[in-house]
C-alpha cells in the first residue's frame, strides 16, 4: 500500500472527484495505490476508501465500486479479506468494519420487446463473495441496473428498445417536448421537480445545496462531464435528469418529474437526448443506475423496473454491499440497527403509498 498515483479509476465512484465531493459531507477520503496487492492487481491500480464517523469515537470505512481488480471468481472473498487486512493499519482504531460495493457483476440476457416480463419471482444470479465477509444489512449503491450499449449507430440504439419506448421517444417530439441541456445554473428548477418526485414516490433526497455543490465542484475541476437536462413543453418544465459522463461510461444519476402532462412522455425524450449526447462524447455504455432485482409487480419500485428495462440494455446484477468486520460485537449491534432502518425507509414507507407506474 502507498499513496495513490494519478486518477485512472473507471468508475466515477472511485474518482478523486467523488472523494473530494464526499469529503464536504462528513466523509474522509483515503486513497491508496494497490500495486503489489494480491489477486490480479495491476500497476497503477488505485483505491478510494471513504471513512464515516459514528458516535462514541467509532467509524466505518466504505469502498464504492472497488477495488477495480479482476480476481478469479473463487478468489473474490479472499481478495477482499486480504485487502481489508492490508488496509486495517491505515484505518482509525475505532473502525467497526470495511464495506465493499465490488464492481463485479453478472449479466442477464438482453431485455426483449415484450411488455410483459417473465422474470418475476425468479432467482437472481450475482457474483459470489461469501465468508469471511458478511452480506451487509443494507446496500449503499443499487446492486441491479440496466446497461445500454452505445457502440452502434443511433438507429441501432433506438432499434434495440422496446417498440413502445421507440414510439414514446418519437411521440414526445411530435407533441412539442423540447429537451434543454443545462448546468449548475438550473439546479433550483431541477430541485423543485425533484422535491415533488420525492413526495410522490417516497424517496429520500438531499438538500438543494448538495446538488448545487456537486455541479460546482465538477465545474471548478472541469471534470467529470456533469449535465442537467430539462424537458419542456410550451415553456413549462415537465421533467429533468442529471447525467455524468466519464471516459467510456455515462451514468444517469437523478431523475425528477412533474405530475402534469405526463402523457407527453418527457421522461423518454430526456433519456434519448442523454444517450445521444453520451455517444457523441465518446461513451460506450449508458448506466441507468438502479432497478429492482426482478420484474416483481408487488415491488414498490416496479414501475422503475419497467421503465428502465424498456430502453433495450442488458440487466446487470452486482454483488451488492459486503462487510468485513473488524470489531465483531460492535459490528453486530450496528448491523441490527441498520437493518431496521433500511426496512423502514426502503420498504415500509414506500409501501404506504405505492409509486405510480412509469408510462
Amino acid at each position: 500500500m502507498a499513496a495513490a498515483g494519478p486518477d485512472t479509476a473507471a468508475s466515477f465512484l472511485q474518482s478523486d472527484f467523488w472523494g473530494d465531493f464526499k469529503s464536504v459531507y462528513g466523509w474522509k477520503a483515503l486513497r491508496f495505490d494497490l500495486e503489489g496487492a494480491p489477486h490480479g492487481s495491476i500497476a497503477g491500480a488505485r483505491l478510494l476508501v471513504l471513512v464515516r464517523s459514528l458516535p462514541g469515537g467509532l467509524c466505518f470505512a466504505y469502498v464504492p465500486h472497488g477495488p477495480e481488480l479482476d480476481p478469479a471468481e473463487g478468489d473474490r472473498a479472499t481478495c477482499l479479506a486480504e485487502l481489508s487486512e492490508a488496509l486495517r493499519p491505515f484505518l482509525p482504531k475505532g473502525c467497526l468494519f470495511l464495506r465493499f460495493d465490488p464492481p463485479w457483476y453478472a449479466i442477464e440476457e438482453p431485455v426483449g420487446d415484450s411488455d410483459t416480463e417473465p422474470r418475476a419471482g425468479a432467482a437472481v444470479a450475482r457474483p459470489a463473495i461469501g465468508r469471511p465477509l458478511v452480506r451487509a444489512a443494507a446496500d449503499v449503491q443499487p446492486p441491479d441496473t440496466v446497461l445500454v450499449g452505445l457502440g452502434g449507430s443511433e438507429e441501432e440504439i433506438l432499434g434495440a428498445m422496446k417498440s413502445k419506448w421507440r414510439y414514446n421517444v418519437r411521440l414526445a417530439e411530435k407533441r412539442g417536448v423540447i429537451v434543454e441541456q443545462r448546468g449548475g445554473e438550473a439546479v433550483t428548477e431541477f430541485y423543485s421537480l425533484y422535491r415533488a418526485t420525492s413526495e410522490r414516490d417516497k424517496i429520500a433526497l438531499h438538500p438543494e445545496a448538495y446538488y448545487r455543490r456537486l455541479f460546482g465542484l465538477a465545474e471548478d475541476r472541469r471534470e467529470p462531464d456533469l449535465r442537467l437536462w430539462i424537458a419542456r413543453c410550451d415553456g413549462q418544465a415537465l421533467a429533468a435528469i442529471v447525467t455524468l459522463f466519464r471516459g467510456e461510461r455515462a451514468v444517469y444519476l437523478y431523475g425528477a418529474s412533474s405530475d402534469e402532462k405526463r402523457n407527453l412522455m418527457p421522461a423518454y425524450a430526456l433519456q434519448w437526448a442523454a444517450m445521444r449526447a453520451a455517444k457523441a462524447a465518446g461513451c460506450l455504455e449508458y448506466d441507468l443506475f438502479g432497478i429492482p432485482p426482478t420484474a416483481d409487480p408487488d415491488h414498490p419500485m416496479a414501475g422503475l423496473y419497467r421503465f428502465k428495462t424498456g430502453f433495450g440494455g442488458k440487466i446487470a446484477h452486482r454483488a451488492g454491499s459486503w462487510d468485513y468486520p473488524l470489531r465483531g460485537v460492535a459490528y453486530s449491534c450496528f448491523r441490527a440497527a441498520e437493518a431496521a432502518r433500511a426496512w423502514y425507509y426502503k420498504d415500509f414507507r414506500k409501501r404506504l403509498k405505492k409509486p405510480r407506474q412509469a408510462t
